[in-house]
């Protein structure tokens, strides 16, 4: 295998308390057949045994033994794709109402195995938290994947799609985790991706969508607004035309008469140049609405982007604001949308920055379909290279109360269904993944990914919780190993923050690639990305006598933002331009939290590397030396950083470090 097996390695474990296993089940379909496989696999590699199908064994009369008895009971009290393990003395049931919970019911039984779990100790009943779990990867047919920072697509290469053993591999771990949706193609749907909704890819395609299947995986496409003009002879992509709305119907039936395990299309329009309802002078329910109806006959969903900033300004204008752009399309459209619509918005109202407001929408919407987007891609936070644990900041997003007038009020209970009674709704990460050996880049950063599809199906699980399963489940149960990589990864994105942005202002990156600090490199630029930087101060005014952008929120958020002295510190400049001279809590003035927190971040870092230096011989020499040479790179990068910023505030507000460090 040319790839990690990442957490599916089923490493032996040091208790061999048994000696044969053997799996009882008389129902089949590919799904469950998967299951089984995977519950053989499993302790043949954990236990060094031949485990055994059978019908029915008597436990008692088979000392050593453990029998799996897997049933499916369809008139059960379970979610659909929820699962029951059940254990007593040499013998755990697996219940579930369908093959999908089976299936998430056998990696979850493999995995307790793994953290040292008799079948004594369980009993647990689970039910995913959220209906859509989903990855969107932004894979190029050429190979390409864009911010990708882990080597090519493993989905396609030359225009043409692989299917391999990788693509198996890459079924079953995102399987293990409760994935249940995977978008394969970006969303900046370019001239030969728009060609996989015709006959030339179909082929191809039908084999993908039927593994994913067999995996309880539902395979979605992006896809192009204006194909009717590129793919066909219409000289318009108005979703008002007729002809318009009959070439979808026609190549709806086409392609899910071909792929009819298809889930659906997701969409990019009018936004970073892409084609949409816009240009017709429609809305976006119009454009979704039209596409929803040519799917629906198929049980297809339409997922409809809300990254729209097609809102460009000059950099004078301090009125017109970036973050509001979303809110002041969507809002209005509230109730508009055909229910098999769902609104796919970001976790913040900017890109993925290291810190940013929970999105507004989120607060305001309530007849409309809901999916929150996050990136596990680390496009702003450290693109790979650095060591960066995302799923606090998730958690944390996730627990955001939006005050929207009803008890069940987190994001999670909005995204889960729970808020206003949807089912179509979900949780997806921009993926992390490509063809290197690691799958991640960064070793470490696949507790990204394994978080995020743990924290999906499951989000009453902890960051903490979660990082120290994929610890054992990676690198085994050594003590040592696993309380350094847990303090590494929790320390990471607090790290992160400190030697980068401060306090929520964003964006201090070099253009395009988005790599390295650059404080203005996004200052005069006609996005709207700005930190307004002066002699006095920074930070955006976003008040009610600013932009206004604080204003969106239901109270109390609303009355908090709007005021410098109650706003949250860690999104102060976000929503204020704050002095330099200003003390906050701690405190410390404004420049002295910058130059303090910009000198601390490096400080962890290096603290991170001892860390790791202490896991040499404890761990695969190749993770560790992989490990080692990204975070080598870290602590060069994060003095990087800490120079520029701190630089450049100095060189601003001309007020010196009052700890007399080297500030250039």
């Amino acid at each position: 295998m040319d790839f990690s097996p990442c957490w599916l390695n089923y490493a032996k474990v040091a208790d061999q308390r048994y000696n044969q296993v053997y799996i009882c089940c008389t129902e089949q379909d590919p799904i469950i057949t998967n299951a089984l496989y995977e519950l053989k696999t499993g302790f043949d590699s954990m236990f060094g045994i031949n485990s055994q199908y059978a019908a029915d064994i008597d436990v008692d009369k088979l000392p050593g033994t453990l029998v799996v008895k897997v049933n499916i009971e369809r008139d059960c009290d379970l979610h659909p794709e929820g699962y029951w393990l059940k254990g007593q003395a040499g013998m755990i049931t697996l219940t579930a109402k369908t093959s999908r919970g089976i299936l998430y019911g056998a990696f979850a039984l493999l995995r307790k195995i793994q953290l040292g779990l008799a079948e004594t100790d369980i009993d647990t009943k689970v039910e995913p938290s959220f209906p859509l779990r989903m990855l969107n990867h932004w894979d190029n047919m050429n190979g390409t994947i864009e911010r990708g920072y882990s080597g090519n697509s493993f989905f396609f290469d030359n225009k043409q799609i692989l299917f391999n053993e990788r693509t198996r591999f890459y079924a079953r771990l995102v399987a293990s985790v409760g994935i249940n949706a995977v978008v394969i193609n970006n969303v900046n749907v370019d001239t030969t991706a728009t060609k996989l909704i015709t006959r030339e890819y179909f082929d191809q395609l039908r084999p993908l969508a039927n593994l994913f299947s067999e995996y309880g995986i539902t395979l979605y496409l992006s896809i192009n607004y204006a194909a009717p003009i590129t793919l066909g002879d219409l000289d318009t992509a108005d979703p008002y035309d007729e002809r318009v709305k009959q070439w979808w119907k026609a190549k709806a039936q086409e392609v899910f008469s071909e792929i009819p395990n298809l889930g659906g299309f997701l969409v990019k329009a009018d936004s970073e140049g892409r084609p949409g309802p816009f240009t017709y002078g429609r809305n976006h329910a119009d454009g979704a609405n039209m596409l929803a109806e040519a799917v629906e006959p198929y049980g297809g969903k339409i997922i409809w982007r809300c990254f729209v900033y097609n809102c460009q300004q000059d950099w004078r204008d301090r009125k017109t604001d970036r973050a509001r752009a979303a809110y002041d399309i969507f809002m209005p459209l509230d109730g508009q949308f055909k229910d098999n619509v769902i609104l796919q918005i970001k976790n913040g109202p900017m890109d993925f920055q290291v810190r940013e407001p929970v999105h507004p929408l989120f607060c305001g919407l309530k007849q409309t379909n809901m999916m929150l987007e996050v990136q596990i891609a680390q496009e702003y936070t450290g693109q790979q290279r650095h060591v960066c644990y995302l799923i606090p900041w998730f958690k944390e997003i996730l627990n955001f109360h939006t005050h929207c007038g009803k008890e069940a009020d987190t994001v999670a209970d909005i995204v889960s269904g729970r808020t206003y009674n949807q089912t179509n709704c979900g949780i997806v990460a921009v993926a992390n993944t490509g063809n290197d050996y690691n799958w991640t880049g960064h070793d470490l950063a696949a507790a990204n990914l394994y978080g995020f599809g743990r924290m999906s199906f499951d989000s009453s699980l902890s960051a903490e919780k979660i990082a120290e399963e994929w610890i054992k489940l990676t690198y085994g149960i050594d003590p040592v190993v696993v309380d350094n990589l847990r303090t590494i990864l929790m320390m990471s994105w607090p790290a992160y923050e400190k030697y980068t942005v401060p306090l929520g202002i964003g964006w201090m990156v070099n253009p395009s690639h988005h790599y390295g600090p650059n404080v203005d490199g996004y200052e005069y630029d006609r996005w709207g990305t700005y930190h307004r930087a002066d002699w006095r101060g920074l930070g955006v005014d976003r008040s009610s006598k600013g932009t206004g952008y604080a204003t969106l929120y239901n109270e109390p958020e609303k009355s908090v933002y709007e005021h410098i002295e109650t706003c949250p510190e860690e999104l102060l400049l976000f929503f204020h331009y704050v002095p330099y001279t200003y003390r906050l809590k701690s405190g410390k003035t404004l420049i002295q939290h910058i130059y303090d927190t910009h000198f601390e971040g490096v400080e962890d870092v290096e603290k991170m590397i001892e860390l790791m230096r202490q896991l040499e011989g404890r761990i695969d020499p190749g993770a560790y030396g992989r490990i080692m040479q990204r975070m080598d790179h870290q602590l060069w990068h994060a003095k990087e950083w800490r120079d520029v910023i701190n630089s450049y505030f100095y060189r601003k507000s001309g007020i010196p470090d009052e700890k007399g460090r080297p500030i250039y």
